[in-house]
């Protein structure tokens, strides 16, 4: 593997760096690409493969290598052709708060765009988890979430036919789900379970969010509940990794 000439081992230990101090050249070029999208406004395209590989006396191969870091972290984003700077991370809370409601906290326009509703036999697994009989007549409504008109999830919801009846006639898919559930159903969660993990998204997913397959997801499974505990929902959402992050407040509960 190729190393910067000033590397010696021996020198002082950096952040991502090695204890021998050695680096490979693509870290270098990542290093300086980063400092120069510290100086660069969000949207602003950077020169291109050949004129950085030029510029950093290195191959396009090392360039690129340094550009995927950079992408996978969310610094930068394709546009066309090109790369320009990305702007900062959506912040999500961990909370029974809706995606239309924690966009707009951070000054985005919210969106999402209907891929798919349909009606379908509950299979067992999930009538166990929304708590209807087999068999019932379930919803799932596949939307693509947006901000600010840019792709950076994919939601699909189950709910209870029975719970939802008009559904595919009095819900308009642009708009927030929690919201008519509240104001239009009289509907009031009360909790949810969540889990969150990484994955990469599957051809499909990847094409429908406007990614790379390779590009890690952040996946939420959640099942919420109303004020009397009854399950209202049951929800998969893809989030792109380089566009998102999540927060949340932990309080000092009891200790072993």
């Amino acid at each position: 593997m190729d190393y910067p000439n000033d590397q010696a081992p021996g020198a002082p230990v950096r952040s991502g760096v090695p204890e021998h101090g050695r680096v490979p050249k693509y870290y270098a070029v990542k290093a300086r690409l980063s400092a120069l999208v510290d100086t660069l406004a969000e949207g602003e395209a950077l020169p291109t493969e050949r004129e950085l590989a030029v510029r950093h006396e290195v191959s396009r191969e090392t360039v690129r290598q340094a550009l995927r870091d950079l992408l996978l972290e969310g610094r930068l984003r394709r546009q066309g052709r090109g790369t320009v700077v990305a702007g900062p991370k959506l912040e999500q809370p961990l909370s029974l708060a809706s995606y239309t409601e924690g966009v707009r906290r951070q000054g985005r326009t919210p969106g999402r765009r209907l891929i798919g509703l349909d009606r379908f036999p509950c299979p067992a697994a999930l009538a166990e988890e929304i708590e209807v009989a087999r068999g019932e007549p379930v919803w799932h409504m596949e939307r693509v979430l947006l901000a600010d008109d840019e792709r950076v999830g994919l939601e699909s919801t189950y709910v209870a036919v029975a719970r939802v009846p008009a559904l595919d006639t009095g819900f308009d898919p642009d708009s927030s789900f929690y919201a008519h559930l509240r104001e239009e159903l009289g509907i009031a969660f009360g909790d949810a379970d969540e889990r969150i993990e990484t994955v990469l998204a599957t051809p499909r997913e990847a094409l429908l969010i406007g990614t790379p397959p390779a590009l890690p997801m952040l996946l939420l499974h959640r099942l919420s509940r109303d004020t009397g505990g009854r399950p209202v929902e049951r929800v998969r959402t893809l989030f792109r990794g380089d566009r998102f992050s999540f927060r949340t407040r932990l309080g000092a509960g009891s200790r072993d």
